[in-house]
């Protein structure tokens, strides 16, 4: 009963009333485990019984529903996989524990005939499992981009705001609290990565394979990249993109620069987004709290009301776990990061001489590399270099690989090259 779990049991208790009659009968915790809790937590009083042994949360006859809301892969992968065995549902915010252990523990849900709910594990209280999973069941998704990491958003809106550096605000953020006191997972894509996983197997209807997510983080992030993207007409989000494409299915977690004028780039502070394409349907947008007690609460709460729903239904017909038949997955390839085709915001730091640009522009031209967009400043009294700013078209990203590689290479390069995948999303 942390963060989550203290909010879970709160909007339980208030709401109590219309939950049942949304679920068609009452639902009740009866056996709770927590280390520490606050006991004037409203609906605490309510439980019958709160201990520290989670094992015997899992082992109790008398539940039905089990929550799992601890984080991170154990305990938790094996208390999820006994409440399964012990025949008890399952309902989990844990997005590492499903982008890592998903098939398994599906897998054995399956054989069981139980459900595993996971609606809180991604984009907190924004119900986009549900969207993708069912309210879009009639759709092929073409791609899915989102902004589904707030600490991330947070500290590159302040950075576009404000001009601040990177770390400065990284700082307030821990200070705040949205970013824990190690925040690699969230500045280095880690959590992202995790939540397009999942998102990208109930899209495509794909096992879950975190390890072939491409995943890049924001730290390289410099306020002038902000400032040029704003002059071009762009701004930097965080995005995580999975799409399909006639080879295989795109996964990946990068910096992105996006048209200003998409809905999805004016998404600021700790909020999340995600913009989905379906063939019938076309775009749509979802937006609202990424974390948080109450938000993600209610999400926990839809996915038991969900269970309680189905408790008297047939295992073979309730909504498979990635929204496609297990037997039905499809084994299309994820391609690997040199393989996606995107188009780019470089920038480079060059002497000021004459011809660099030409020089510059020359070996992009031989790598088949065709430029939009060129930006290039006056040097600062007494200063020798320049940063030179380009956008590319679009292009496979093996070939701007070869193509960095040679302009660093260059003697009139002093620093590495400064690469943002653009997305324009139309």
């Amino acid at each position: 009963m942390g963060t989550v779990g203290g909010g879970t049991v709160s909007v339980l208790s208030r709401n109590a009333q219309e939950i049942a009659r949304r679920a068609g009968r009452g639902i009740h915790i009866s056996h709770a485990a927590a280390r520490e809790y606050d006991p004037s937590l409203p609906g605490v009083s309510d439980i019958d019984r709160i201990s520290d042994d989670a094992w015997a949360v899992v082992d109790d006859p008398e539940v039905a529903i089990v929550i799992e809301l601890i984080g991170g892969y154990s305990p938790a992968k094996e208390l999820v996989l006994k409440a399964i065995e012990n025949g008890k549902h399952v309902v989990t915010a844990n997005k590492a524990l499903i982008a890592l252990h998903g098939n398994e523990i599906f897998s054995a849900a399956q054989e069981k005939g139980v459900t595993v709910a996971f609606e809180a594990a991604v984009a907190g209280g924004i119900p986009i499992i549900k969207a993708v999973r069912e309210g879009l069941a009639a759709n092929q998704i073409e791609w899915i981009a989102g902004i589904i990491n707030g600490t991330g958003n947070f500290i590159l809106t302040e950075m576009r705001d404000k001009g601040r550096e990177f770390a400065d605000v990284l700082a307030e953020a821990q200070a705040l609290g949205y970013a824990e006191a190690d925040p690699t997972f969230d500045v280095e894509g880690i959590d992202a990565a995790h939540k397009l996983t999942i998102l990208s197997a109930i899209a495509f209807g794909i096992p879950l394979q975190f390890d072939k997510t491409y995943t890049e983080g924001i730290t390289r992030i410099e306020p002038q990249d902000v400032a040029f993207a704003e002059e071009l007409g762009y701004r930097i989000k965080h995005l995580g993109i999975t799409r399909k494409t006639p080879t295989g299915i795109e996964m990946r977690v990068h910096p992105t620069l996006i048209p200003e004028r998409r809905l999805i780039a004016n998404v600021d502070g700790v909020m999340n987004a995600v913009l989905v394409y379906g063939d019938a349907v076309g775009p749509t947008l979802y937006y609202g709290a990424g974390a948080g007690a109450e938000p993600t609460a209610s999400a926990v709460i839809a996915d038991v009301v969900d269970v309680v729903r189905a408790l008297t239904t047939d295992p073979g017909n309730r909504v498979p776990h990635l929204a496609f038949q297990p037997d039905k997955l499809s084994s299309l390839a994820i391609l690997p990061m040199e393989e996606v085709e995107t188009a780019y915001y470089l920038r480079i730091q060059v002497q000021d001489v004459a011809g660099m640009l030409a020089r510059v522009a020359g070996m992009l031209a031989e790598e088949g590399i065709s430029i939009e967009a060129v930006k290039q400043q006056e040097p600062a009294p007494g200063e020798s270099e320049v940063p030179l700013v380009m956008l590319t078209h679009r292009v496979r990203e093996k070939r701007m690989d070869r193509a960095i590689t040679r302009i660093e290479a260059f003697e009139g390069i002093r620093t590495p090259v400064i690469r943002i995948r653009v997305e324009h999303l139309g």
